[in-house]
C-alpha cells in the first residue's frame, strides 16, 4: 500500500527547530512499536513529505500555530508573521501527491499545525492542546484520505491489513 508519511517521523531534520521526530530512534517509543513501524515501512511504498517545507518554509524556522481554525484560516509564527499561505500551499501539494499516486492513507505528525489529526496547539504559543486538525490533515481527510499519527501505529497497521 502507498503511504504518505511526515518526513520528520522518518528521521529527516525538517521540524521547525531543525530536528526530527523519528519514531525509530525515539527512546519514548517501545521496541514493539518501533518494530511495528519498521514492518510498515518495509511492507509498503513510502512517500516522505513535509508540508511546511514543501510550502516554502525553511529549516529551522520560527514555530507556528493556527490562530484561526476556520475559513479563512490564519497561521502565524511566534513572532507574528502570517505564514498561512505556506501552510495552504504545503497542504495542497500533499493532496496533489496523494491524488497523483493514488495514496489513500497518511501517517502524519501529531499536534502539528500542518499534520495534527486529532489535536493542535491553541494558537497562543502556550503549549496548550485543543481538539482540531492541522491544515494538511484536514485537507487530506476532506478528500477521503485516512490520516493517522505516530500514536496510532496499531490502528494504521490494522487499516493497512484490512485495505490491502
Amino acid at each position: 500500500m502507498k503511504i504518505l508519511i511526515s518526513s520528520c517521523l522518518l528521521g529527516e531534520d525538517v521540524r521547525y527547530d531543525g530536528n526530527n521526530s523519528s519514531i525509530a530512534f525515539n527512546p519514548k517509543v517501545s521496541f514493539s512499536l518501533k518494530e511495528l513501524f519498521m514492518d510498515i515501512l518495509c511492507d509498503n511504498e513510502i512517500y516522505s513529505f513535509c508540508p511546511e517545507v514543501a510550502g516554502g518554509l525553511g529549516v529551522p524556522r520560527a514555530s507556528a500555530e493556527i490562530v484561526k481554525n476556520d475559513k479563512p484560516f490564519i497561521v502565524k509564527n511566534e513572532d507574528g508573521t502570517d505564514v498561512t499561505i505556506n501552510f495552504l500551499l504545503g497542504a495542497k501539494k500533499a493532496l496533489d501527491i496523494c491524488k497523483e499516486e493514488n495514496i489513500k492513507v497518511a501517517l502524519l505528525k501529531a499536534n502539528s499545525p500542518s499534520c495534527g489529526n486529532i489535536n493542535i496547539y491553541d494558537g497562543t504559543f502556550s503549549k496548550n492542546l485543543i481538539e482540531g486538525q492541522g491544515l494538511t490533515a484536514r485537507l487530506l481527510k476532506e478528500n477521503e484520505i485516512e490520516v493517522f499519527n505516530e500514536t496510532q501505529l496499531k490502528e494504521l497497521a490494522k487499516f493497512i491489513k484490512t485495505n490491502k
